[in-house]
């Protein structure tokens, strides 16, 4: 199986639905804790609208996102522990079932993890497929 990962940080609706399409992306699991975004376009309601648009499905799962004090810590510089506070989340019993269902989701159709973070080694994602990827075949993409 193959799981691509994205971020928009520094991208416009567009080019990232662009960056979806050409890689044959086909369903967008939204990881982010809150969906919201201050980047116009990428808060959870006018970003599905968009992708369903584009025949992309959309999908959000709060339970994978990292939490309030990780965010901290990763606007902060503070990696490992951003790392370490989102390895805390991943042990909640509803991050269990959503990391399930992540897999799940992926193995149906093609699908990308969205988070903010451009970077992949910066952002939560990377993490969570390394703790819960199930040996699944990683792809970032860029928009």
């Amino acid at each position: 199986m193959r799981i691509f990962t994205i971020g928009y940080e520094g991208a416009t609706v567009g080019e990232f639905v662009a960056a979806l399409q050409e890689a044959g992306v086909k369903r967008v699991i939204d990881v982010r804790a809150l969906p919201l975004s201050r980047r116009p376009g990428f808060s959870k309601t006018p970003l599905k609208g968009a992708l369903e648009e584009a025949g992309i499905d959309y999908v959000h799962l709060k339970a994978l996102g990292t939490p309030s004090e990780g965010r901290t810590a990763a606007r902060a510089g503070r990696h490992e522990d951003m790392a370490r506070i989102h390895a805390g989340q991943l042990e909640l019993p509803e991050a269990m079932v959503q990391s399930a269902q992540m897999l799940e989701l992926a193995s149906e159709r093609p699908s990308a993890l969205l988070c903010m973070e451009r970077e992949p080694e910066h952002c939560h994602r990377s993490l969570l497929l390394s703790a819960v990827g199930g040996g699944a075949e990683v792809v970032h993409l860029f928009a």
